[in-house]
């Protein structure tokens, strides 16, 4: 339909939506009204009007939120229900990003552990052997705790670390997008070639049995808060590169508005997962066994989280 049709045949609705607005939240015409507006701005999008017929309908549905929901919900209720669903009702709108993200890290993980099982001196492409040999001494049997060569650093120290060292990362792979999304491209794959190479080296060295405890639990909050910051970045990259009918300007605040939960989400599990690997993934007194099952949980939740929260019955 031309956007000329589209907009002779609900103007009026609109219009009604607008008064309705403006005398306040007490309509009991309201929800419908709203639920149509935010229809037909998907359509709008999805048929690439122009922008400022998007932006109206943006403002209608904003204004129509604020009045719904807006004066109900506080900050905590607000992020009860983004943890609730929204996160991973954003997720799975985002699946191509996500999955390309996912696919960056991925792979190198997967590829380079057997590879340098076959071939050691691989490692020492990616890894210098200064950082190698540091690594080692991480991962000793009789160390106190794992995962750190100082083994004086006491685990709050450490909780500081992880956090700065997380949030940096995530960072990098989100903000790397601006530049046509190669930033993001180049750090996702960083940071799988880095996490394979060392891997692989350790499990050659016979360090395995205290290396994968180790990440086992942490891990299935850290990668994925990596892959949601690159795939938001990507986000950004592909609307710089495809805006379609909009802007770039125009395409790069919707990626961003659109990416955003992503990086919240990213952001709350980075925190997470330092607290787990400080006081619980360091600890030599929790048997490696315990560790490895508590990981396989953690994934399994955060699999099931990201496929089935928030969806709601036909």
């Amino acid at each position: 339909m031309k956007q000329e049709r589209f907009e002779q045949a609900h103007r009026e609705e609109w219009d009604a939506l607008a008064a309705m607005l403006a005398a306040g939240a007490g309509d009991q015409r309201l929800p419908q009204a709203y639920r149509r507006v935010c229809q037909h701005l998907a359509l709008a999008r999805d048929r690439c009007y122009t922008a400022g017929l998007v932006q109206r309908l943006n403002g209608l549905v904003m204004a129509g939120h604020q009045a719904l929901y807006g004066s109900t919900l506080g900050l905590g209720p607000q992020w009860g229900r983004f943890l609730a669903g929204g996160l991973a009702r954003s997720v799975r709108a985002l699946y191509r990003p996500v999955l390309l993200a996912a696919m960056l890290v991925a792979l190198p993980m997967a590829i380079l552990p057997p590879a340098i099982a076959r071939d050691p001196q691989l490692a020492y492409l990616v890894e210098s052997p200064q950082d190698l040999a540091r690594m080692e001494t991480m991962y000793q049997p009789g160390a106190g705790r794992f995962g750190r060569a100082n083994q004086a650093q006491t685990d709050v120290a450490m909780f500081g670390f992880y956090i700065w060292n997380n949030v940096r990362i995530t960072f990098q792979a989100f903000a790397g997008g601006i530049i046509l999304g190669l930033g993001s491209i180049f750090f996702l794959l960083y940071n799988g070639v880095h996490g394979g190479a060392v891997a692989g080296y350790l499990a050659h060295a016979g360090l395995g049995p205290q290396f994968w405890p180790f990440v086992a639990t942490h891990s299935a909050l850290e990668l994925p808060s990596l892959v949601l910051a690159g795939a938001a970045g990507l986000h950004l990259g592909w609307a710089l590169l495809a805006p379609g009918r909009r802007s770039r300007a125009q395409a790069l605040r919707i990626a961003a508005r659109e990416g955003m939960p992503l990086v919240y989400g990213a952001a709350l599990m980075d925190g997470l997962a330092a607290c787990i690997e400080a006081f619980w993934s360091a600890s030599a007194l929790v048997p490696p066994a315990v560790k490895l099952a508590s990981g396989a949980l953690l994934w399994t939740a955060m699999a099931g989280y990201f496929l089935l929260a928030g969806r709601r019955r036909a």
